[in-house]
């Protein structure tokens, strides 16, 4: 973090308008959108997915499966783009890793006791360590939402920034689990004291949980991220994640983006999401653009 950057009183952060932020979201959803630009948007979508597995029962040859997919999303396609990211387990760093080989997709770990972060900060910090040094180049930590609810924020504040120092040069993405923190207004909050604290991304949801990501959320999150700039000049990139399902809706998502933060953060350094499930409703849309027919789901790998 830039030491010329001031750490505000995290007790008076700014109120949202709850009305306002719903209704405004909402508009979102109701733009036009030409066909070339759609199929523009379809491409750019899928550019920006972070492909994941976090189940218990994943294996090397599942995250092996993943990992052939993110390269090669569609056979029938071949000028299709890589997705981002593929998201492992720390255990799964290593197999992901070397599987991506010079691929330019990344290897992004989920860590600090994903999901719930309900562990000692040692095993915070030797659970991140392992994923860093296993390769990771992007680390998804959980906030102790616990701690943020008790109104506890300096060591939430603290804990992502230890966090951020031990990632090195491996970008950290902040899950705020907006689910779990029941108001806009503690959404705001909590955005603010992770991009204070070093955030390089702020994420809405594990995934784990109901409701995951939702247009109003996201908004608020983009807000947030649009006036830190303002104040200090230091760009924060951006990943909804969890229920975003639909080429439609992402196409929303990125109407969003556009108007909110503009043309500069519309690439997968500043944008990502979090929806495995969305990259094959994206080849379907994508494959009807190029073909006027819809494939069937058979086409498409499940994961």
């Amino acid at each position: 973090m830039k030491p010329n950057i001031k750490i505000p009183d995290f007790s008076h952060t700014a109120v949202v308008d709850q009305v306002g932020i719903e209704e405004r979201a909402s508009r979102f959803t109701k733009r036009s959108i030409k066909n070339e630009t759609k199929m523009n948007g379809l491409l750019l979508a899928l550019n920006m997915i972070d492909l994941t597995t976090l189940e218990g029962k994943d294996t090397v040859g599942k995250v092996k499966q993943l990992c052939t997919k993110a390269m090669h999303l569609h056979k029938a396609y071949p000028g299709l783009p890589t997705v981002a990211a593929v998201c492992v387990y720390p255990s799964m760093v290593g197999v992901a890793k070397k599987a991506l080989g010079d691929s330019g997709v990344k290897v992004a770990s989920v860590s600090t006791a994903f999901p719930s972060g309900q562990a000692p900060t040692q095993v915070k910090i030797d659970d991140t360590k392992y994923a860093v040094e296993n390769g990771a180049d992007e680390i998804d930590m959980v906030i102790s939402r616990g701690k943020f609810l008790q109104g506890e924020y300096n060591f939430v504040f603290d804990e992502i920034a230890l966090i951020k120092e031990i990632c090195g040069d491996a970008r950290l993405k902040v899950i705020l689990e907006t689910g779990e923190l029941g108001t806009y207004d503690r959404v705001r909050k909590a955005s603010d004291i992770a991009m204070y604290a070093g955030a390089d991304f702020i994420k809405t949801s594990t995934g784990k949980i109901s409701p995951a990501a939702t247009m109003p959320v996201t908004l608020v999150m983009l807000e947030a991220i649009r006036d830190f700039y303002y104040k200090t000049g230091k760009k924060i990139a951006m990943k909804p994640a969890g229920g975003i399902s639909k080429a439609k809706l992402a196409l929303h998502y990125l109407v969003m983006l556009n108007e909110v933060l503009g043309e500069d953060w519309m690439n997968n350094e500043w944008f990502r999401f979090g929806a495995s499930s969305l990259a094959n409703d994206l080849l379907m849309q994508i494959m009807k653009q190029k073909t006027g027919i819809y494939q069937s789901s058979n086409y498409f790998s499940i994961d």
